[in-house]
């Protein structure tokens, strides 16, 4: 994906936000469960962040995508 390979320090921090996305991903999850249990649910707040934790998806791929070393063909 990227020209150069990451360094060390790149790779630690790419993991570091990678795992907090990972763990807001997780959190927005658990929020929205329970707002739709409740009654009545806030349609448009459980909208809003079922958007939120698609954006954090794609930014999750991505970072996944960077840890993955190039393999030459």
């Amino acid at each position: 994906m990227s020209l150069h390979p990451l360094s060390d320090t790149e790779l630690c921090d790419v993991r570091t936000q990678l795992h907090e996305l990972q763990v807001e991903h997780r959190d927005l999850d658990q929020v929205i469960d329970h707002l739709t249990l409740s009654s009545p649910p806030d349609e448009l707040l459980v909208r809003r962040l079922k958007k939120r934790k698609l954006l954090l998806k794609d930014r999750i791929l991505i970072l996944e995508q960077l840890l993955v070393p190039d393999i030459p063909a």
